[in-house]
């Protein structure tokens, strides 16, 4: 049967098949709506999920069971913890995975802290620790892929990303995985927000860097006005802050964030920075101003995962999702944006996580970059960025070492890798205390790293 209607009537879009990863994520739910919104553009016939946590997904997928049911039945729904079962007769894996889930993440800031060292999810040396379990996740996944559904593309936004998306290159580097941040995407959204734009998709913007390490040199509207200094000049002032009662429902840590981007900023007011750049030039400030005994993890346990679960519970118990408590994850659509633009070659342009490979001139052409790419059905074309100044450049220099002894360290089983990256790492003070640390986080990560020697 041919995919269109008769003359006269609109062209029909292929229905795509998901598999969700991490299936018993408190950010699951609100994807799963997402797309059941944007199905429109995006048509959906059927939406798996996959974790290798039966208790915890199932506690999920039981309410999103009801929910599609009296929503969206037309779309079949299921769930399982059998690879060949759930990556089987796929187009997307959409991948969101936590190794150790939220106890794990809260050694990984805790032990740091113990040390006086920035204890931060994906920075630093939690971030590293983070990375050596995500590793295996995600090559595991890709595998599964490459077995079962050898055409689909993996949606990899699992953090770290950036040294998940070096592992990858590394270890799969013909795998078909597009590995994307939402960070950049919620920081352009408060763009929006200060300019009085309807949608961050009314500017265009040039970026450059690393995951959750980069910087906005250029941003205008489709006329090509500039848009930079209204920005900058709030930047100053306020840092990414501003007044709308969205933000100012965002958890207190996320709010000190945004208002510290303006610190951040002042060092470089050329350019606009990600606001984990304050993880890097302001370590100290950010150990001096981190409660040791209750970090992000835990405002996460006490906050998020009481809400989606419990919500998750009542829609069970009600055998009904009608007021239930899930919410669309709407900043979620650049998801959307990213499986339309290769199942339908849309040319979307967007910031992805790619191999440098002579888009910044002067910069390791191996590095995992983030940057603007053109989206199609073959995937992500970079766009050249040209040279980067001085500043910038030694940074990226640094942390792309960092980054790359950790997935060194993985491969090879070197703990002497490892406590280099630490000691590269420009949150760390010295050889002394990166070795510390790395002695704790070996202890904490026991079944979770490959044992280092």
């Amino acid at each position: 049967m041919k995919s269109y209607y008769k003359k006269g009537r609109r062209r029909m879009k292929k229905q795509s098949s998901i598999c969700i990863a991490g299936g018993g994520s408190t950010f699951t739910p609100g994807i799963v709506l997402m797309l059941m919104e944007n199905q429109e553009r995006f048509p959906i016939r059927q939406i798996k999920l996959y974790d290798n946590n039966a208790e915890r997904q199932n506690k999920l997928a039981e309410a999103l069971g009801i929910l599609m049911k009296e929503r969206y039945p037309e779309v079949a729904f299921s769930w399982t913890t059998d690879p060949e079962t759930a990556f089987t007769d796929i187009d997307f894996c959409m991948a969101h995975i936590r190794v150790g889930l939220y106890a794990m993440r809260e050694l990984d800031e805790k032990i740091p802290l113990k040390h006086g060292v920035v204890g931060q999810e994906t920075c630093g040396p939690g971030g590293l620790a983070y990375g050596m379990r995500s590793i295996g996740g995600v090559l595991e996944i890709l595998d599964y892929m490459e077995k079962y559904s050898p055409n689909a593309w993996m949606l990899n936004y699992s953090n770290p990303a950036a040294i998940v998306a070096e592992a990858t290159r590394r270890l799969r580097p013909n795998s078909k995985i597009i590995n994307i941040c939402d960070m950049p995407i919620g920081i352009e959204r408060n763009f929006a927000t200060i300019l009085g734009l309807e949608s961050r998709k009314d500017m265009i913007v040039r970026y450059y860097g690393l995951n959750h390490f980069g910087w906005w040199t250029s941003i205008t509207d489709k006329e090509g006005n500039d848009l930079m200094p209204k920005i900058k000049e709030h930047c100053r002032q306020f840092g990414y802050a501003v007044d709308t009662e969205d933000f100012q429902h965002r958890d207190q840590s996320w709010i000190d964030t945004y208002t510290k981007v303006k610190d951040v900023y002042a060092v470089d007011p050329d350019t606009l920075p990600n606001t984990y750049l304050k993880y890097y030039l302001y370590p100290d400030y950010v150990v001096e101003h981190s409660n040791k005994e209750y970090t992000r993890a835990n405002e996460v346990m006490d906050g998020r995962e009481k809400r989606v679960f419990g919500a998750a519970a009542d829609i069970v118990a009600k055998q009904t999702a009608k007021d239930c408590g899930f919410s669309t994850d709407t900043h979620a659509a650049y998801i959307v944006d990213l499986a339309c633009a290769i199942a339908f070659n849309t040319k979307e342009r967007m910031l992805l996580i790619v191999p440098n490979d002579g888009a910044i001139i002067n910069f390791d052409p191996t590095a995992m970059v983030e940057i603007p790419c053109i989206v199609g059905n073959e995937g992500a074309e970079p766009l050249k960025m040209g040279e980067i100044p001085q500043f910038q450049k030694g940074l990226m220099e640094q942390q792309v070492s960092v980054e790359k002894l950790c997935v060194e360290a993985w491969i090879e089983g070197s703990y002497q890798k490892m406590w280099q990256a630490l000691t590269l790492s420009k949150t760390v003070p010295s050889a002394k205390v990166a070795k510390e640390i790395l002695d704790d986080l070996i202890e904490a990560n026991k079944g979770y790293w490959p044992e280092l020697k």
